[in-house]
């Protein structure tokens, strides 16, 4: 049956509304995963270790006695990366050097300066103590996100990295843990699910509380890193993977079909749209949807992307189509033009840009060096992906000279007159000669 594929033209005096629904993604919760995940959450902080050894039982099939069966030793973690094909380990070895090599530029040291009175203002950025890593498991393994979450946290000074990684009926991904002996993990817990989240951000008797807790996870992952956000912090709530491909037909309709299957593969709810202001063109890319897609091993979960929430947009020109994509702000967006670089600056809002037609998505996904991790539904509006900052945290600095008080003194008592708090202002006058 061809592929129900929506194609939208921007000179449909109905566009902007099309466009809205295209965009549309209900991130409504459900309410029995929220009351679920809230009778997790809660059992676990009261329970502790009992809990996740049951819950971890019941949810993966497993048959843990207690939470050190639940613990990976680092040997084993060692032997995994020891036992990869030369191929997979070379591969794992450099997408990791150019992970960190490219978060070493994030790095951020803190800076003061003081003033003529010898008052010293400034900021302090000191590592996160400890972070939990969530890893997905079973069939959804990505040692890529092992890489992207834990080098910058390392790279960012975290004292000590926790990684939780469910597996289902016992499988372990043996490609996961070495990414997580590559990447330094410190510890692994072969947990999952709303009691691993649970388990990081208040403790147990085996699991340490951590600062903060990053990965990605299903829906009852995310809804639990909602709840706990306070407690700990968070790296964000991601929805559904999105690509967003920008072209001036001059690349290869199969190129760009690919790069649209790449996201469309991940699930049902991916997005994957392609802008083009040319008819022809988008009429080759089609034709190379249909030819390629009936040899890709997940063709069902890409045909049901592509019909759900994918699109073909025919638009006036490269301008509208640079304004269409500020307004979708999407996760990946590559620019498939011969003179990309000219454009790159008119992109105010995209996760991740991939210039040129020769930037596949992909490689940003693996091996590139940027991080993958990367704000979703339009929230690369006020987000960016995550990076050594997220691991990282600003103190003020503030010493105040004996000169400095007294102008400082007189200044902060009439502003706390204005506010009503007369210990305020008698505070700050008291240094006052």
């Amino acid at each position: 049956m061809p592929l129900q594929l929506k194609r939208l033209n921007s000179a449909q005096a109905d566009f902007t509304q099309q466009l809205d629904a295209l965009l549309a993604f209900e991130g409504a919760q459900d309410a029995a995963i929220e009351k679920t995940v809230a009778d997790i959450l809660a059992d676990v902080k009261r329970r502790g270790d009992a809990a996740v050894v049951e819950y971890s039982n019941r949810f993966d099939r497993l048959d843990a006695p207690n939470m050190r069966a639940l613990e990976l030793p680092a040997s084993e973690l060692a032997a995994a990366l020891r036992d990869l094909s030369a191929e997979r380990r070379q591969a794992l070895e450099e997408a990791a050097a150019r992970i960190r090599r490219f978060h070493e530029k994030q790095v951020q040291t803190g800076w003061t300066y003081t003033e003529a009175d010898g008052t010293l203002l400034g900021q302090m950025v000191t590592p996160l103590d400890r972070v939990g890593l969530y890893v997905p498991g079973g069939k959804a393994a990505y040692p890529s996100s092992v890489l992207m979450n834990a080098i910058p946290a390392k790279v960012a000074g975290v004292g000590e990295l926790i990684m939780v990684v469910p597996t289902p009926g016992g499988e372990k991904n043996p490609l996961v843990l070495a990414a997580a002996a590559l990447a330094g993990v410190d510890r692994v817990f072969t947990i999952g699910g709303a009691q691993a989240v649970a388990a990081l951000a208040y403790g147990t008797e085996s699991v340490p509380q951590v600062d903060k807790v990053v990965g990605p996870g299903n829906a009852y992952v995310a809804c639990a890193k909602r709840r706990v956000f306070g407690v700990v912090g968070i790296d964000m709530v991601a929805g559904p993977s999105e690509i967003l491909v920008l072209s001036d037909g001059s690349a290869n309709p199969d190129w760009v079909a690919m790069d649209l299957f790449s996201q469309a593969e991940h699930d049902e709810l991916a997005q994957s749209i392609l802008i083009c202001p040319h008819a022809a063109y988008i009429d080759a890319v089609a034709a190379s949807i249909e030819k390629l897609l009936p040899a890709m091993p997940r063709r069902e979960v890409i045909r049901a992307a592509l019909e759900n929430r994918g699109a073909l947009i025919e638009v006036r020109d490269l301008e509208e189509a640079i304004a269409i994509a500020n307004r979708v702000a999407p996760e990946h967006l590559e620019l498939a033009m011969t003179d990309a670089d000219a454009w790159v600056d008119k992109i105010h809002h995209a996760g991740a840009i991939f210039i040129g037609a020769y930037t596949s998505e992909a490689l940003g996904d693996y091996c590139a060096g940027p991080n993958h991790v990367l704000p979703t539904s339009g929230s690369a509006r006020f987000s960016s992906p995550l990076g050594v900052y997220d691991f990282q945290k600003r103190t003020s600095l503030i010493k105040v000279s004996k000169a400095g008080a007294q102008h400082l003194g007189r200044v902060a008592g009439i502003l706390a007159d204005g506010e009503g708090l007369s210990a305020h202002a008698c505070s700050a006058r008291y240094r006052l000669e």
